[in-house]
């Protein structure tokens, strides 16, 4: 497949992805991964098994275009076809291999005794309560003094006014 890629550096204001043409794009069809310096190449093969809604034909085209990116900024590239990048993500481990490191952290928990703490305030205040109080003397220290905390001033209510008799 032949590539549709050319470099499009544009100076001055930066550059809004949809202020971009159709060629700077990995799959310009479906205008995914922009391919504009050294660094979103490299961005567009990490990313390549995970676009999805693509034919076979646009990975084909998509790779052409990232082989001809990496020539031109000058990135290494090792596959020598899509195929080498693959369909699907793949994070490299089986599910054995996951199964396998869950049950080793379960078993590292329970042997340590480790569990996710609680972040709920009465957990915070059980620990403040827990603290080790040490035994120094307060005696030529100063005595530091809390701040009351500002009350909002109550607005006066409107009092009935009452006459009173004189004489009494």
């Amino acid at each position: 497949m032949r590539a549709t890629w050319k470099p499009h550096e544009k100076h001055g204001e930066l550059t809004g992805r949809s202020e971009l043409p159709d060629s700077v794009f990995a799959y310009p069809r479906e205008r995914k991964e922009p391919m504009t310096d050294a660094s979103h190449v490299r961005n567009a093969i990490a990313r390549f098994d995970q676009v999805d809604g693509v034919s076979d034909a646009e990975r084909s085209l998509a790779f052409a275009n990232i082989k001809k990116a990496a020539e031109h900024y000058g990135v290494d590239l090792s596959e020598t076809s899509w195929q080498d990048l693959g369909r699907r993500p793949s994070t490299g481990r089986t599910s054995a291999d996951r199964k396998r490191s869950a049950r080793k952290a379960v078993t590292t928990r329970k042997k340590t005794g480790t569990r996710k703490k609680a972040t709920t305030r009465t957990a915070t205040r059980k620990k403040a309560g827990t603290r080790k109080k040490t035994g120094r003397k307060t005696a030529g220290r100063k005595k530091t003094t809390t701040r009351k905390k500002a009350t909002a001033k109550k607005k006066p209510t409107a009092r009935k006014t009452t006459t009173r008799k004189k004489g009494r």
